[in-house]
């Protein structure tokens, strides 16, 4: 492996409501999502992180998500594929207009929290999602869950995927990321964090919130913005990957 995406969800703030470090955290990426308006977000936000993003080189991708912005997107809802299709594109051509606007564009789309772990084990709903993407932009990239239903759809339709790995979360042996209902599901210990990316980027493999090891491909790392610890497991990670000569690149 000689490089590797490092990507961060990002924008998340709202109104008078500040969430993460955006600024900090640019400078040790490759990829930011970018939040859209439903789960968090509104237009002022949108277009300061798209600029901060262009400023830095980082690839400007869409975080649609759930319209739910009391849960932040993480609580799940009863949607059909037409309703997650119409979501996604009303979030994904928002930002694909205020890229244009900041003379950039979007790159990749990855969905966020209940969404995108609703549609990893819900191929319909994979199935529409990606559609929607590719209505939007047959050029952009689709970012999911490795091994999941994302995979399926996104080769189904034609599209790039890049197969995402999570820095700061536990997994369960089926592959699937542990829900944050459960006390241990996020990672908090940048020791633990770092030895948890090594083995699923070198040996591709992970090892369960049970012991187990469960393979895995890892085509991008993400980071959550809004975690307390997201600028320091940012800069160590990034500091890991260029003491080993590996190159961040955006998707």
């Amino acid at each position: 492996m000689r490089s590797i995406d490092l990507n961060c969800d990002m924008g998340e703030s709202f109104g008078t409501y500040r969430l993460g470090d955006d600024t900090a955290i640019l400078p040790y990426i490759s990829s930011a999502n970018i939040a859209c308006g439903f789960h968090a977000g509104d237009a002022h936000v949108m277009r300061k992180t798209v600029q901060l993003a262009a400023k830095h080189n980082v690839s400007i991708g869409a975080h649609p998500g759930l319209p739910d912005l009391q849960g932040f997107g993480r609580r799940e809802m009863t949607i059909s594929p037409q309703e997650a299709f119409d979501y996604t594109v009303y979030q994904v051509g928002a930002l694909q207009a205020v890229a244009k606007s900041c003379g950039t564009t979007v790159r990749h789309v990855k969905a966020h929290g209940a969404l995108y772990n609703m549609a990893a084990r819900q191929p319909l709903l994979a199935d529409a999602i990606v559609q929607a993407i590719k209505s939007c932009d047959d050029k952009l990239t689709v970012v999911g869950l490795a091994g999941s239903a994302w995979v399926e759809a996104a080769e189904k339709h034609g599209m790039s995927l890049s197969q995402e790995v999570f820095a700061d979360r536990r997994y369960e042996s089926d592959g699937s990321l542990t829900p944050r209902t459960h006390a241990d599901a996020v990672i908090e210990d940048l020791k633990e964090a770092l030895i948890h990316v090594e083995r699923m980027v070198f040996d591709g493999v992970v090892e369960t919130r049970l012991g187990e090891s469960v393979p895995i491909k890892a085509d991008t790392i993400c980071l959550h913005g809004d975690g307390p610890y997201a600028v320091e497991f940012a800069r160590a990670i990034h500091s890991l990957f260029t003491r080993l000569g590996i190159t961040i690149r955006h998707v």
